[in-house]
C-alpha cells in the first residue's frame, strides 16, 4: 500500500513505532529515570569496548574480515524507539503534503513535492512564514527543477537544529499542530550523539584493521532509527570502500523501498553501499505486537512474498554494482534456490567472484550442504 497519508494504514503504522509496557527497554517499570541513564551510557560503553575486541580478533583471524555489531546494544533502546517515531512522522508529513498535490501512491523515488506549492501549504499551515521556508528551501537542498523528494525532505531533517523555534507538523488524526521533537529531552539529544560517537571508534578500528562492519537489523521498532545513523556513520566511513554494511530484512514491506532510496542517496552523495541482505529473524514477535497494539503488520503476508522481495532487492544492488562499482553485498542466506539466482544473476551481468563485490554469509553447521559446494 502507499504509505501516503490518505492510504487507512497510515495511522497504524505510525503506532508500529509507538513505545509500550515491554518494548524498547529492558527493564519492567522504569520510566526515563536519571539515574539509570548514566548505568546505561557506562554499559554502553562496555559492549563498545567488547565490539572492539571482535573488530581485532576478526583482523587477526582473516583478511578482509566481518565484525558484526548491534546498535540496541550502543543507544539505550527506548531513545531508538523514541527516536524512529519522529523518523516516521517526518517522513508521513512529507506523503501527506504529497497526497495534497495529487501524488498518492507513486513509488517512493518518484513522489517529488513541488517546492513552492509546499511553501504554499507550510504558510497556510502557520508552520513557517514565507521568508522563514526560503532560508529552509535553499540551493543546496534542491535540485535545479524546482521540486523535492524524500531524499532532499530528509536532508531538511538534519538542518532542524539551525530552525530557531520548535519545528510543529500538523497531527492528521487531530488537525492540530504538534512539535516534531516533542518527545526529545536534552539527555536524548546527548544520547543521539554518544551512539555516533561510539560509532565512529567503531568504524575507526575497522577501517584501521581492513575489517567491515555489519550493523544488524532488529525489530521494526528501532529499525527507522538504526538504519539513519547507520546510514549518517556510511557517510563518513564509505568514502573510498565499503566499510560500514547495512542490514535490510526481505521480510518486511518496505524493504525495496529501504534499499532503493539508500542506494540512491549513495548515488547521489558519492559514497559506497554496503548492505547484507537477510529474510529476517523477529517474525513471531512483530506480529504478536502489532496485533496487541493495533497497527498494520509490517511483514510480507507469505514466504513467497518475502522470497520475491529478496530476490528483487538483491537484483537492483546487483545491477548497481554491474553499473557503478560503488556496491556490494553479502547474501546471508540458507536458501539454495537464492544462491543459485544469485550465482546466475552474477554470470549474466559479469560480477566474478574475484571483485570481492559480492558475499555469502550462512552460519556454521547449518546448510553445509550449500556451503561447501559454494565455498569451492
Amino acid at each position: 500500500p502507499s504509505p501516503s497519508s490518505s492510504t487507512p494504514g497510515t495511522e497504524q503504522r505510525e503506532k508500529q513505532y509507538r513505545a509500550h509496557q515491554g518494548s524498547g527497554d529492558h527493564r519492567g517499570g522504569v520510566t526515563g529515570a536519571r539515574t539509570y541513564f548514566y548505568t546505561d551510557e557506562a554499559k554502553c560503553d562496555q559492549h563498545m569496548e567488547t565490539f572492539l575486541r571482535c573488530i581485532d580478533a576478526s583482523s587477526g583471524s582473516s583478511e578482509d574480515g566481518f565484525s558484526a555489531i548491534k546498535l540496541t546494544a550502543l543507544a539505550r533502546p527506548q531513545f531508538l524507539v523514541r527516536f524512529s517515531e519522529v523518523l516516521l512522522k517526518w517522513r508521513r508529513f512529507f506523503y501527506q503534503m504529497a497526497a495534497e498535490q495529487g501524488q498518492a501512491g507513486r513509488a517512493v523515488l518518484d513522489t517529488k513535492l513541488e517546492v513552492e506549492k509546499l511553501q504554499e501549504a507550510l504558510a497556510n499551515l502557520n508552520i513557517v512564514s514565507k521568508a522563514e521556508s526560503q532560508q529552509w528551501f535553499t540551493g543546496e537542498n534542491l535540485d535545479t527543477s524546482g521540486t523535492m523528494d524524500l531524499l532532499d525532505w530528509n536532508s531538511l531533517f538534519d538542518r532542524r537544529s539551525k530552525l530557531s523555534r520548535p519545528l510543529l507538523i500538523p497531527n492528521k488524526k487531530t488537525g492540530q499542530l504538534e512539535p516534531l521533537l516533542s518527545r526529545f529531552s536534552e539527555e536524548e539529544e546527548l544520547q543521539m550523539k554518544r551512539v555516533l560517537q561510539r560509532m565512529d571508534v567503531l568504524a575507526k578500528r575497522a577501517m584501521e584493521k581492513g575489517v567491515r562492519l555489519m550493523v544488524d537489523a532488529e525489530q521494526s521498532y528501532f529499525q527507522p532509527a538504526i538504519s539513519r545513523l547507520t546510514v549518517e556513520t556510511q557517510r563518513c566511513f564509505n568514502r573510498s570502500q565499503p566499510i560500514i554494511y547495512n542490514t535490510y530484512q526481505c521480510y518486511l514491506k518496505e524493504a525495496y523501498n529501504n534499499v532503493t532510496g539508500d542506494v540512491e542517496l549513495s548515488r547521489r552523495e558519492g559514497w559506497h553501499f554496503g548492505t547484507k541482505l537477510v529474510r529476517g529473524a523477529y517474525m513471531e514477535q512483530e506480529r504478536e505486537r502489532a496485533a496487541q497494539m493495533g497497527y498494520e503488520d509490517p511483514i510480507n503476508p507469505t514466504y513467497e512474498k518475502t522470497n520475491e522481495m529478496y530476490h528483487r532487492c538483491l537484483d537492483y544492488v546487483l545491477e548497481e554494482i554491474k553499473h557503478s562499482r560503488k556496491a556490494s553485498v553479502m547474501v546471508a542466506s540458507h536458501n539454495e534456490d537464492t544462491v543459485k539466482f544469485t550465482l546466475r544473476r552474477m554470470m549474466e551481468l559479469g560480477i566474478h567472484p574475484s571483485d570481492k563485490k559480492v558475499c555469502f554469509g550462512q552460519l556454521l553447521g547449518m546448510c553445509d550442504q550449500i556451503t561447501f559446494p559454494l565455498g569451492e
